[in-house]
């Protein structure tokens, strides 16, 4: 496996998911975070995921410029986790960023990558529709990322109820 990309829902286990896929290659991990502690919950939510995570793992937080940080991560790593696409895109548009070019630097960065990558996205689009504008165009935004994504790895999957499920 070359790279990855799993999409999954909330709470459906993609992290978990990833985060063991990554653990099974040999030599130091990056995790590569694009959350931000905006809140108390966000923030137990971070040092959850952080205590899960062991001394082999090096954490680099980049909320906007992922693909420097996947550049940077390859590296140092032997394999690298990036959790997750859906924040990384709520960042940018929250910023009021153009995205055109973020996302061709993300399918770069994919294609350039000289260890194993995995990604990590939720589904958004199962969903009713959502009533306000700035939550349909996030919707439209995943979906668009998420299909960027899934043209580019080598193996794709969906997780449900800690399930995984083979895209591509």
């Amino acid at each position: 496996m070359t790279s990855l990309f799993v999409l999954g829902g909330a709470r459906s286990g993609k992290s978990r998911y990833a985060q063991a896929r990554v653990e099974a290659h040999p030599g130091a991990l990056a995790y590569i975070a694009t959350a931000q502690a905006f809140d108390d919950e966000m923030t137990h939510r971070i040092a959850r995921h952080q205590d899960d995570r062991g001394s082999r793992w090096t954490t680099l937080e980049e909320p906007l410029d992922l693909a420097a940080a996947i550049e940077r991560a390859g590296a140092e790593a032997g394999a690298i986790l990036v959790d997750c696409l859906t924040l990384w895109l709520s960042n940018l548009m929250l910023a009021e960023m153009p995205l055109d070019d973020p996302v061709a630097a993300l399918g770069q960065a994919i294609r350039r990558c000289p260890v194993p990558l995995v990604l990590v996205s939720n589904e958004v689009g199962l969903s009713i529709v959502p009533e306000n504008p700035l939550a349909r165009a996030f919707r439209d935004e995943a979906g668009r990322l998420n299909q960027t994504v899934a043209a580019l790895v080598d193996e794709v999957q969906f997780v449900a109820a800690g399930l995984p499920l083979k895209l591509k």
